[in-house]
């Protein structure tokens, strides 16, 4: 839902991209301050509750994402390893958003039900993200499903902060919810989409002519 933003913050990082570029900062360079970034976000500043610091810190790197590919593209440095470097580095950065999250649960939240939310949307983030990958290594697509990476780090982001922001404001502290809520329903969709790009492959292979 949330690739068809990607156009607009490309071109809206592209002067920066063009700088980069101009002082000899490489794409992959990029690639990994930006995964950097996002970890020291989540995993310095969620354990220690401070939420709201943390997400501003994440949503200051992680479009990143956006422009090493920009800066690629524009200076002709696509290769296979840039694009297994990207990948590779997403799922890192994934990681540490949700792991510092059941960090969070399990020192200032103090919820161990919570903590095994966040443990289980880290694992089938990442298993989402395997089912595609190994699908197109065995020539097939993968490339379906109601969550997809963007979608669950938006969504993460931007209820974190807002639940902590509200905090701070003095409303309610039940508005802290909003995290474990969005943590169900991100669990709920991910494992979804994981039981779609199973059917959708195995919809593929059963139209593949029977082996000799």
């Amino acid at each position: 839902m949330l690739e068809r933003f990607r156009q607009f913050f490309t071109n809206l990082w592209a002067p920066l991209g063009n700088l980069l570029l101009r002082l000899g900062v490489s794409p992959n360079a990029v690639t990994l301050v930006g995964t950097l970034g996002v970890c020291a976000g989540a995993l310095i500043f969620f354990p220690q509750g401070l939420l709201l610091a943390g997400v501003l810190v994440i949503t200051a790197f992680v479009f990143s994402d956006m422009l090493d590919g920009y800066m690629a593209r524009t200076s002709g440095q696509t290769s296979p390893f840039g694009a297994f470097l990207d990948s590779t580095l997403d799922r890192i950065g994934d990681a540490a958003i949700f792991g510092g999250l059941a960090m969070y649960y399990v020192g200032p939240g103090d919820n161990s039900w919570w903590t095994a939310l966040a443990i289980y949307c880290l694992t089938m983030g990442a298993v989402t993200s395997y089912a595609r990958a190994r699908a197109e290594s065995v020539g097939m697509q993968a490339k379906v499903g109601i969550a997809e990476r963007s979608d669950r780090l938006v969504s993460i982001l931007v209820m974190t902060g807002l639940a902590d922001l509200l905090r701070i404001l003095g409303v309610n502290d039940k508005v802290m919810w909003l995290i474990p809520i969005t943590l169900a329903l991100l669990a709920v969709a991910s494992t979804i989409t994981v039981i779609q790009r199973i059917l959708v492959v195995r919809k593929q292979a059963l139209a593949l002519p029977p082996a000799e």
